[in-house]
């Protein structure tokens, strides 16, 4: 992997440094608000899954799970729960579990006013991704919470890396490229097209492919850097951070 970590300059506003760095600049009282909820609200549409998943463990049903997602993400908003944030007492995931676990305790003492966000924040959230979250929440029905939502972490800062590629790849015209190298990213990736067989589609020698192939795995994992050093207090926190993900996610279903 490569030894810098690089930073994100996308779209994605006040993501532009870190997801540490957004918590703490929406907590400073000269944000304006509609800046802090922009990017807050980015931030449920991103880490939304393992909060599901985790609540889904902790045995709440899908419907309860989704207000309560929902409500979480509301209340961390309109709180301002986020400007307590302390990156240096831990990596931006266990920041985030831990409001959830404070919401929880608290949040059977009120009406349920964050019911389904209030209304403010989010919408409701998409039928056919929540079925697929819940699906692979039943699948893991004998993990742990904390277990199930450390892998759907893990997983998330996967799809972020591989979501930003492909459209780093959509830009540069090599949409098509892409899917079709799209199986070979991973080097343990089982269900690989034969390079030969792509060749012919293509009409690209296989040397220049196998070549392709060695640029976007290489730029995947410089992004998955950016993406989790997004989530750690200090550059030099990276490989550790990047050696618990591999771990989390090589432990078997």
């Amino acid at each position: 992997m490569p030894a810098t970590i690089g930073t994100e300059t996308t779209r994605e506003g006040l993501f532009a440094s870190t997801r540490w760095t957004m918590v703490i600049d929406a907590g400073e009282s000269q944000t304006p608000p509609a800046q802090a909820l922009s990017a807050l609200s980015e931030l449920c549409r991103i880490y939304w899954r393992p909060i599901f998943l985790f609540l889904r463990r902790q045995g709440s049903n899908p419907d309860d799970a989704q207000d309560l997602t929902q409500g979480f993400f509301a209340h961390l908003i309109e709180s301002r729960a986020y400007a307590r944030a302390d990156p240096e007492k831990g990596r931006f995931r266990s920041f985030l579990v831990g409001a959830l676990k404070h919401f929880l305790a608290h949040a059977r003492a009120h009406d349920r006013r964050q019911k389904r966000g209030g209304g403010m924040i989010l919408g409701q959230l998409d039928t056919a991704a929540i079925a697929e979250a819940d699906a692979r929440a039943v699948s893991l029905q004998t993990w742990s919470a904390e277990r199930v939502y450390e892998r759907e972490w893990a997983e998330t800062l996967l799809r972020r890396a591989l979501d930003r590629l492909a459209e780093e790849c959509a830009l540069a015209g090599k949409d098509e490229l892409f899917k079709q190298l799209n199986s070979h990213l991973s080097v343990s990736s089982e269900a690989t097209v034969p390079y030969e067989e792509m060749s012919l589609r293509l009409g690209r020698p296989v040397t220049t492919l196998r070549s392709d192939v060695a640029r976007l795995r290489s730029r995947y994992r410089a992004i998955l850097r950016e993406e989790v050093g997004g989530t750690v207090a200090e550059a030099s926190e990276v490989d550790s951070e990047l050696r618990h993900l591999c771990k989390v996610l090589a432990a078997a279903d």
